[in-house]
């Protein structure tokens, strides 16, 4: 059990990555406290967590609001007790109508909502809990960026490459600012993961396309969340205590 009695602070939680992560966590011996905007989702997650014996608690917030997310860490660290793990899940390519849309295509506002969206919450939540795992002299964060931070992706734009390049290196920056009080701070970088938002967009795209992507894939699949949360798990955890500012391509071998 790698996460007894730890509480781990996880957004975007009631799907995709976030819920693969918090059904780990949960599992292992952890207190999950699972924050979304989608409360019926979020009510699923607790379901399924409470049936299979772990512990979870629900707060329904935005992680893009600074009120919010000082709420949700304040009544985590007042309630739980303690801050021990902070996974920030939330983020992605496909809030925008043309996730692939190329530089001249892009619009500003689709640019300043694709970097607001992946770098905002991140930045929020860390800045509210940071402080909590400075007092403890203890934290585990771990950041989702993705390969298109690494320019390897083939079906995002330019706006989602400069936000999940920020994460990595403001993951690397935290890092270094945080190591001396006891706090890692690592990142993954996923390829396509079949979440239940992008799945339908996998399904959609011609078959000579998914057939591409399998071929350049090593491992000739493409990723389900687990295979990202289990990595994330392991960031986490004790077994990563001398791991810190490094990001994680968790590729298949792209």
């Amino acid at each position: 059990m790698r996460f007894t009695d730890q509480v781990a602070v996880i957004t975007a939680a009631a799907s995709g990555i976030g819920r693969a992560t918090a059904e780990i966590i949960a599992r292992e011996g952890g207190v999950v406290v699972a924050v979304d905007t989608d409360a019926e989702r979020l009510e699923s997650l607790l379901d399924a967590v409470a049936d299979s014996g772990g512990r979870v608690a629900g707060r329904v917030a935005d992680a893009l609001d600074p009120e919010q997310v000082a709420e949700v860490v304040e009544w985590t660290a007042r309630e739980v007790g303690a801050i021990d793990i902070l996974v920030n899940a939330v983020g992605g390519s496909t809030i925008v109508n043309r996730p692939a849309a190329t530089v001249e295509q892009l619009t500003f506002a689709d640019w300043q909502r694709l970097i607001d969206f992946n770098l905002n919450g991140t930045f929020l939540f860390c800045h509210e809990v940071v402080p909590v795992m400075k007092r403890q002299r203890h934290g585990r964060i771990v950041n989702l960026a993705s390969i298109a931070g690494r320019g390897l992706s083939l079906s995002s734009s330019c706006a989602y490459a400069a936000a999940k390049g920020g994460i990595i290196a403001f993951t690397k920056k935290l890092a270094t600012e945080l190591g001396p009080h006891g706090i890692t701070v690592n990142a993954i970088a996923p390829s396509l993961t079949l979440t239940e938002r992008i799945r339908p967009h996998w399904n959609q795209r011609p078959p000579e396309d998914r057939a591409a992507e399998l071929a350049r894939t090593p491992l000739r699949r493409v990723a389900e969340a687990v295979d990202q949360a289990r990595v994330i798990a392991f960031l986490a955890s004790a077994d990563a205590d001398f791991v810190t500012g490094v990001t994680i391509d968790v590729t298949g071998g792209v």
